[in-house]
């Protein structure tokens, strides 16, 4: 015989929506619905947490769209905030062409040791010489 699984949402909305179908199923019952043998966790007392929780789950999408919002404005606000930064680190490297270090003093984090691609392409090419 196949073994039967039932399974129970991951999803939290899922889960909510699956708790409310057993609540209106086991109220619609009444005194012979199974569930009322239920001792620990019984459906009375979950019923109003249920609720609460659905509440806060709907707050809590609301909140996400909202902060998609946020960033999708934000991200059109710095766009040409970036752009700025950009063309100031370009202009004062020109500036200070002979004193790269200098950029420090507006801010900028500035790096003298070697990118990692560059020191792996040396490494590369005095292997390759060694061989």
């Amino acid at each position: 015989m196949t073994k039967v699984r039932v399974s129970i949402p991951g999803n939290v909305q899922e889960a909510i929506e699956l708790a409310g179908i057993v609540r209106a199923k086991h109220q619609a019952d009444g005194e012979t619905s199974p569930l009322k043998t239920l001792q620990d966790n019984n459906w009375t007392e979950m019923s109003a947490k249920l609720d609460a929780c659905n509440v806060q789950h709907l707050k809590a999408e609301e909140l996400r769209r909202q902060m998609e919002l946020a960033y999708r404005e934000r991200d059109t606000l710095f766009k040409p905030i970036s752009e700025t930064l950009r063309a100031s680190r370009d202009l004062l490297m020109g500036v200070y062409r002979a004193q790269p270090k200098k950029l420090g003093d507006w801010g900028f984090k500035v790096s003298d040791s070697p990118s990692r691609v560059a020191s792996r392409l040396k490494k590369a090419a005095a292997e390759s010489q060694t061989v």
